[in-house]
């Protein structure tokens, strides 16, 4: 079995390459059943959530990411997520690789972010506020600039100084980019509103955004985290990256109660966007949003792309 550390893990999946591999990913049929999650309680108080998503595809790969996502790591000065990746063949069940599955959920993350964008932001839209600055967030500019034409970045986060290195950790990549410690007004501002935090609680407002903008959740996974209020969907069209974020997304679930969004409102999935069965943005001062809880069949494209890009022989 072979094994790709995070270095050899991030090589092949530039964004380039990576969003368009998910459009045909998504375009074309795949095997993924429903994830299995499992909530981590500890007697000192720490809690964690544990995730095991499968996906297998007629190409002849399986693949399963176990994903442990503990919030509280952050107070440790500990990243709040960890993963592994075990590519496997299909037909045999024998194990092909082991990859990061850190910089897989990430980049993968960041290109689908990209991909929803791609059908539902403005051609126009160019300038891009990040909430979050872990390891997500800080690829969200490289990723929606592969589709758009980004030329301002903004990023805010409840610790101004976690904003502050990541601005400079981008000038130094090239981009134009700046923290901020106003959110309002920075969503107020933005073309793209991109979120990738684990809040419980809803750091967006539907009052604040403006109109043609399009808001991109992707952080929050579980009905019990939120990064946007109710009221951001009201007036908007909103499309969801699988139907599972129904089930799974406390904003949507939100939403659904508060009574500014239907579930049989909702548009549509990536899949639906991707095969052509529905379309995206119809008019520049339509609001949008894409709400996205990851699927597996992200993780077996990244890894499927790994793979070959080694050279290895297919299944």
């Amino acid at each position: 079995m072979k094994h790709f550390d995070e270095i050899a893990t991030r090589e092949p999946l530039a964004f380039a390459r990576l969003v368009p591999a998910l459009r045909a990913a998504f375009a074309a049929e795949a095997h993924v059943p429903p994830r299995h999650v499992h909530n981590v309680e500890m007697a000192g108080g720490d809690k964690g959530t544990v995730l095991i998503m499968p996906a297998w595809s007629d190409a002849g790969f399986l693949g399963i990411k176990t994903i442990n996502v503990f919030p509280g790591n952050n107070a440790r000065g500990l990243p709040g997520l960890h993963a592994i990746y075990v590519l496997y063949d299909a037909r045999t069940g024998v194990p092909l690789a082991m990859m990061d599955g850190n910089e897989l959920t990430a980049r993968r993350t960041a290109a689908a972010s990209a991909l929803g964008a791609s059908f539902l932001a403005r051609t126009d839209a160019r300038r891009l506020l990040v909430l979050g600055t872990g390891r997500i967030a800080r690829l969200l500019p490289a990723a929606h600039a592969s589709v758009r034409p980004i030329d301002e970045v903004r990023v805010w986060n409840h610790r101004p100084e976690g904003a502050e290195a990541l601005a400079a950790q981008w000038r130094a990549e090239g981009f134009n980019a700046q923290a901020t410690t106003d959110l309002e007004a920075a969503v107020r501002r933005a073309d793209i509103v991109s979120c990738a935090t684990l809040a419980t609680t809803p750091l967006v407002r539907g009052e604040w955004l403006a109109p043609g903008s399009h808001l991109d959740l992707i952080g929050s996974f579980t009905p019990g985290m939120r990064e946007a209020d109710a009221r951001c969907f009201e007036g908007a069209r909103t499309f969801i990256d699988t139907a599972e974020a129904l089930q799974k997304a406390g904003e949507l679930l939100d939403a659904i109660a508060a009574g500014t969004l239907r579930a049989d409102a909702v548009q549509g999935t990536l899949a639906a966007l991707c095969r052509g069965e529905r379309s995206g943005r119809t008019g520049s001062e339509e609001r949008t949003v894409f709400k996205a809880v990851g699927s597996a069949l992200e993780d077996l494209t990244a890894a499927t792309l790994v793979w070959q890009h080694a050279g290895s022989p297919s299944p």
